[in-house]
């Protein structure tokens, strides 16, 4: 449920793909029985392919990876974390516009 240039994030890549990560990161918290979740999913992909060479764009499955969700106190999905430095930056949650999501990583990769 991910396009080419959607990347996928777990509990075991966390660390080092999005909390070292020298770019800003966005997270989409998902699972696949979630409708507005597979709603966004387009969405997402969208925004992966055209922010590729400023921000990296992945999903997490919270139901096959329930550490990271726990740590980041995600209570309902989907949940969007942008994170730049290992922090978080700004938090989506619920279906959100793709110029929501533009304004935020517009931000993000030229801060």
């Amino acid at each position: 449920m991910a396009g080419a240039d959607t990347l996928e994030f777990t509990d075991a890549n966390f660390e080092s793909d999005v909390l070292q990560s020298e770019t800003p990161v966005l997270v989409d918290f998902w699972a696949d029985w979630c409708m507005p979740c597979r709603a966004l999913g387009p969405t997402i992909d969208e925004i992966a392919t055209e922010y590729k060479d400023k921000v990296k764009v992945g999903k997490m499955d919270t139901e096959a990876n329930p550490e990271t969700p726990v740590k980041y106190n995600i209570q309902s999905i989907p949940t969007i974390l942008l994170f730049r430095g290992g922090e978080v930056i700004h938090k989506f949650r619920g279906l959100t516009s793709k110029k929501d999501f533009q304004a935020a990583l517009d931000t993000a990769a030229n801060g």
